[in-house]
C-alpha cells in the first residue's frame, strides 16, 4: 500500500457519499462493483473506524477486490482518490496528449490511465500546448476537418496502445464480431458425389443387387475436402502484452463462432516458456476466457525466449495439432536476445509443418520499418506472409492473407531490405 499523510477529517465530512462515489469509479475503471457492495463498504468502514489508514485502505480492499488482476486498479483509483491531494492535477498530466520521440517518456504505473479516465469521466480534458512559431511568418492555415471520418473508422485505425479504456471496450466488441474464414482443402480421399466425375462401381452393383440386378444409374465420386486447423501463438511478453490482449479476443472470438470452417482451433502463448491456453479459449465468456488463460501463464509481461519455446512447440506439440494442413499464425515482433541460430531452425522446421505460416507483428505500424533486429531477421525468410497486427483494421484484414496462398503483405518488401530474394 503507498504512503501518504494523514488524512484530514472534518467534522461534517459524508463518508457514505464518498464511499459510493469512490465505488462507481471503480466501477468505470472496469471492476464488477454494484450497490450491494458499496452498502457492505459501508458497514466494513463504520466496523473498523476511519482513524487508521491502513484500516480503511484494507476495509474496502476487502470489499471491492476479489481478483489479483483487480489490485492494481483498485490501488491507482485509491490513491487518486483518497490520498493525493493533488490527485486532480496529476490525472490531467496522464490526460495530456503526448508526442512519442520528442521527449523522454516516464513509465506510467499500471492502470494509471484507466483510474484516470474514471474520476475524470464527464470533465474536460487539458488541450495540448500549441506548438512555437516558426520564424520568418505567423500565418497559419486553418483546416476544418470535422465529419470527414467516422468514429467507426478512426477506431478501426487506432494503435491499440493508443486507445483509452472506453476506445478498448468498443475494439473489443468489434473483434468479436470479426470472423476469419477459411476455404476448405481437397483430400485424395473420394467420397459420395452426383455430379462427380469417377463412377463408383461397387455403390452402383450394391444398389442393382436391391433392384434385382438391373442398374437403374451410375454411382458417381469426387474429392473430399477437409477443413484445417488454426493455430496460435502468441507472444505475451512485456512489448507485447496491449496487443497479444487485443489478439487473443479477437482468437477467442474465432474459436467460439460456428460456420467458419476451420475444424479446430489451438492457441499458446510464449514468453519465457511455451503455454497451452486452448481449453480456456473454449469458454464462452471472453473475460472469464482470458482470465484463466493469465491465470495459467505464468510468463505474462516477461521476457521474451522465441526460440527456446519454438523448439518446445515443435517438439511436443507439432505431429498433435499441425496435421492435415494447418495455418499457423505467430504474433511476436521478432525482439528475441537467444541464439539466432536455435530461432532459424526453429521456424524453418515450423515452416515446413504446416500449410501456411503467417506473421503479425505490430512494429509494422511504424513507416519506413525495416527488418534490423536479429529476431526479426531470422524469422522473416520463413515465413508465407507477413503482416501488422496493430489495429482492427489489421486483424481485418487478415482474412485475404488466410485465403489467398499468393498474398505475401510486406515480407516481398523487406527481404529486398535484407538483400535475399523472397521465396514464394
Amino acid at each position: 500500500m503507498p504512503e501518504y499523510p494523514p488524512l484530514d477529517i472534518p467534522e461534517d465530512g459524508k463518508l457514505a457519499h464518498n464511499i459510493a462515489h469512490f465505488a462507481r469509479a471503480l466501477r468505470k475503471a472496469g471492476l464488477p462493483v454494484g450497490p450491494g457492495r458499496v452498502l457492505v463498504a459501508i458497514e466494513a468502514v463504520a466496523a473498523a473506524g476511519f482513524t487508521n489508514k491502513a484500516d480503511f485502505y484494507w476495509s474496502l480492499h476487502a470489499v471491492f477486490v476479489n481478483r489479483p488482476e483487480q489490485r492494481t486498479v483498485f490501488d491507482q483509483v485509491f490513491r487518486l482518490f483518497w490520498r493525493d491531494p493533488r490527485y486532480m492535477e496529476h490525472m490531467m498530466a496522464l490526460m495530456l496528449p503526448a508526442v512519442r520521440g520528442v521527449q523522454e517518456e516516464q513509465a506510467a504505473a499500471a492502470a494509471a490511465r484507466r483510474a484516470a479516465e474514471a474520476l475524470l469521466d464527464g470533465a474536460d480534458r487539458p488541450q495540448a500546448p500549441d506548438a512555437p512559431e516558426e520564424d520568418g511568418g505567423d500565418e497559419r492555415v486553418e483546416i476544418d476537418a470535422s465529419q470527414t471520418a467516422s468514429a467507426t473508422e478512426r477506431l478501426k485505425t487506432l494503435d491499440f496502445e493508443q486507445m483509452s479504456t472506453e476506445e478498448a471496450a468498443a475494439a473489443r466488441r468489434m473483434l468479436a464480431r470479426l470472423s476469419l474464414p477459411v476455404a476448405p482443402i481437397p483430400t485424395r480421399r473420394l467420397a459420395a458425389d452426383p455430379l462427380g466425375r469417377r463412377p463408383d462401381w461397387r455403390r452402383t452393383l450394391r444398389a442393382a443387387v436391391r433392384q434385382g440386378g438391373e442398374i437403374a444409374r451410375i454411382a458417381r465420386r469426387a474429392p473430399a475436402t477437409r477443413w484445417p486447423n488454426l493455430v496460435v501463438l502468441c507472444d505475451i511478453s512485456g512489448s507485447m502484452s496491449q496487443y497479444s490482449r487485443m489478439v487473443l479476443h479477437f482468437v477467442h472470438a474465432v474459436a467460439n463462432r460456428q460456420g467458419q470452417g476451420w475444424a479446430k482451433v489451438h492457441a499458446f502463448t510464449f514468453g519465457t516458456r511455451l503455454t497451452n491456453i486452448t481449453r480456456h479459449l473454449k469458454t464462452r465468456d471472453v473475460d472469464a476466457a482470458l482470465a484463466a488463460a493469465g491465470r495459467q501463464a505464468q510468463d505474462w509481461q516477461g521476457g521474451t525466449r522465441i526460440g527456446a519455446c519454438l523448439h518446445a512447440f515443435n517438439r511436443d506439440w507439432s505431429r498433435r495439432v499441425l496435421g492435415q494442413g494447418a495455418v499457423v499464425l505467430v504474433i511476436t515482433d521478432g525482439l528475441d536476445r537467444d541464439d539466432t541460430a536455435v530461432l532459424t531452425r526453429e521456424m524453418e522446421r515450423l515452416h515446413l509443418s504446416c500449410r501456411r505460416l503467417i506473421w503479425l507483428n505490430p512494429l509494422l505500424r511504424w513507416d519506413g520499418f525495416a527488418p534490423r533486429a536479429r529476431g526479426i531477421a531470422a524469422m522473416l525468410p520463413h515465413v508465407d506472409a507477413f503482416r501488422a497486427a496493430h489495429s482492427v483494421a489489421s486483424l481485418e484484414s487478415l482474412a485475404a492473407a488466410v485465403s489467398d496462398p499468393s498474398d505475401h503483405g510486406e515480407k516481398a518488401r523487406l527481404m529486398a531490405l535484407l538483400r535475399v530474394p523472397a521465396a514464394g
